[in-house]
């Protein structure tokens, strides 16, 4: 995925979700191809997210960090990631 694409996938998401929610008589045809588009949006952004934590591991490891972590090291709070399959289509 090129860079931002998980950002842009994660929009893309909420524009399915929004289309959906505004739908009073939701077009089987219509909507059946934007499920297929959801489907593949949270397959690639799982991908990108597998490919980013093991990048993150990667590094944490490279900074000597990991089951044995020094002490006096700084800890760094992180946001809580978006788990896509939380995501309501």
């Amino acid at each position: 995925m090129p860079k931002n694409s998980l950002k842009n996938s994660l929009k893309k998401l909420k524009e399915i979700i929004d289309w959906f929610d505004a739908q009073e008589e939701v077009d089987v045809e219509a909507g059946l191809e934007k499920v297929k588009e959801g489907v593949s949006l949270i397959k690639g952004s799982r991908a990108e997210l597998k490919k980013l934590e093991n990048e993150f591991e990667k590094v944490k490891q490279e900074l000597g960090e990991g089951p044995d972590e020094e002490e006096g090291s700084e800890e760094i709070e992180v946001e809580e990631p978006v788990d896509p399959e939380s995501i309501p289509l």
